[in-house]
């Protein structure tokens, strides 16, 4: 197929383009981290959890959705566990109680937030200074 549009500057790619593997990780607890990569109103995190790592019970003002692209998990969500599986998707509420048990295959994960998560964007931030020092 002819394509009739042409290719974006170097300066337009870089205004809309980011290579998720550039950003820096941050740790969110022990044994789980992220890449970050965030707009006005929606925030996607490319989680890495270690096997058998576990996530604190804890909610956030932003609505999340969790995508299972690889491993397991047990979810707890107000208490009740939740098992979920490469494929598997979730959608949180706002403010609700959740926590999870990551499998001894570990898990690699696409969450999406909306709002972005200021304390994400704020652990962002440090992680980047921290690599131009």
């Amino acid at each position: 197929m002819e394509k009739k549009e042409p290719y974006a500057t170097p300066e337009e790619y870089n205004r809309s383009i980011t290579k998720y593997r550039d950003v820096p990780m941050i740790d969110l607890v022990p044994g789980i981290r992220t890449h970050v990569v965030y707009a006005d109103r929606i925030m996607l995190s490319f989680l890495t959890g270690q096997p058998n790592s576990y996530m604190p019970n804890h909610r956030h003002e932003s609505e999340q959705l969790m995508v299972i692209l690889d491993g397991a998990l047990d979810l707890v969500i107000e208490g009740k566990l939740y098992h979920m599986e490469k494929g598997d998707v979730v959608t949180l509420p706002s403010n609700i109680d959740h926590a999870a048990y990551l499998s001894d295959k570990g898990v690699k994960v696409i969450d999406i937030f909306s709002p972005p998560r200021q304390d994400f964007i704020d652990k962002l931030q440090e992680a980047k200074k921290k690599k131009e020092a």
